[in-house]
């Protein structure tokens, strides 16, 4: 296996995950090292969002190191916690969730705490800033915009981790991601307004579930990459990003090019996963991953996406085909 101001309804589902602040779900992702799968060191405040910030000091820091794959790991642990709590994860899921991070990356120096420093959020606009420099140029599957839209959003979640050094890295890791297949976009490629979330999200899950199709036998690469990339443009545009969000149209218009185009001489057969009942919205799916079975952090990213997708999709005939095929991605 692989790998702002919220809406209403997104601020509803925190109010509820804040309600629990006594389970072992908020301890295990705010900030409770596990010991025995139980917290070691007593009950954590939920607001401190401990995957969240250690997400945050990895994507600033990223650009230091390999700023490809430890870009990823910093946006996998902000991923995570928002999968956990979007989708209302038991306590089981989450904890192995957490023990997966801290057995892995947690204590790594890509995720050491930043000097201290005053924060100011007014500098989160910087790596919006940073994103829409990108001129449309298509840059490594999208990963400028998927980094840039996690890391805004941690930091919104997290105001007091929005200094100066820390957005001056992530925009840093911005910059420093290459353009690749940079072909022009098909004409007929025309996503809806990535504010319209409805219908964005149903354009997206649509072109991954072809992605699927075209790319059996090269892996889950161009179909995870499909719904990260798609979904960081519409949940930019919700969180009333909608420039930067649009300032990337072009990009993803190119991408979408790129997998209709199906595979190229160069792209590499990988053996597909075997059919799985089992998803990662339930505590065994991450109980059978081996200890150190986290990839870059696809497996924490491409779920969260797609089902942060799915839930602003009233489609239950696309709904029922993914669930068919999602297993090629899981």
């Amino acid at each position: 296996m692989n790998q702002p101001s919220y809406s209403l309804k997104r601020n509803f589902s925190r109010r509820e995950f804040a309600a629990l602040s006594s389970s072992g779900l908020c301890s295990v992702l705010t900030g409770t090292v596990l010991q025995g799968g139980k917290a070691a060191d007593g009950e954590h405040d939920p607001a401190e969002k401990r995957l969240v910030l250690l997400g945050l000091n990895a994507l600033s820091r990223a650009h230091e190191m390999n700023y490809f794959t430890d870009g990823h790991r910093g946006a996998s642990l902000v991923s995570a916690h928002l999968m956990c709590v979007d989708n209302q994860m038991d306590d089981k899921a989450t904890a192995r969730i957490a023990q997966l991070f801290d057995l892995n990356w947690a204590s790594s120096p890509l995720c050491k705490p930043f000097p201290e420093e005053a924060p100011d959020p007014a500098l989160i606009s910087k790596i919006g800033l940073a994103l829409a420099g990108g001129q449309g140029v298509l840059r490594e599957v999208g990963h400028n915009a998927i980094f840039a839209m996690l890391a805004i959003k941690g930091f919104r979640m997290l105001p007091s981790a929005a200094t100066p050094k820390r957005i001056d890295g992530v925009c840093k890791l911005i910059r420093a991601i290459k353009p690749w297949r940079d072909i022009d976009p098909r004409p007929e490629v025309d996503p809806p307004p990535f504010s319209d979330t409805a219908a964005a999200s149903e354009f997206v899950l649509r072109e991954a579930s072809a992605t699927v199709d075209r790319f059996m036998g090269h892996g889950q690469g161009f179909t995870g990459h499909m719904l990260t990339f798609g979904q960081a443009l519409v949940e930019l545009a919700a969180m009333g990003d909608v420039e930067w969000a649009e300032s990337c149209r072009t990009a993803f218009r190119k991408y979408v090019s790129v997998t209709r185009n199906g595979p190229q001489p160069e792209d590499k057969t990988r053996a597909e996963h075997k059919p799985s009942a089992l998803r990662p919205n339930s505590a065994e799916y991450w109980e059978k991953r081996g200890d150190h079975a986290v990839d870059i952090g696809h497996v924490f990213k491409y779920p969260y996406s797609y089902y942060d997708l799915l839930r602003h999709v009233d489609n239950p005939a696309l709904k029922q085909e993914w669930e068919g095929k999602a297993y090629h991605l899981f």
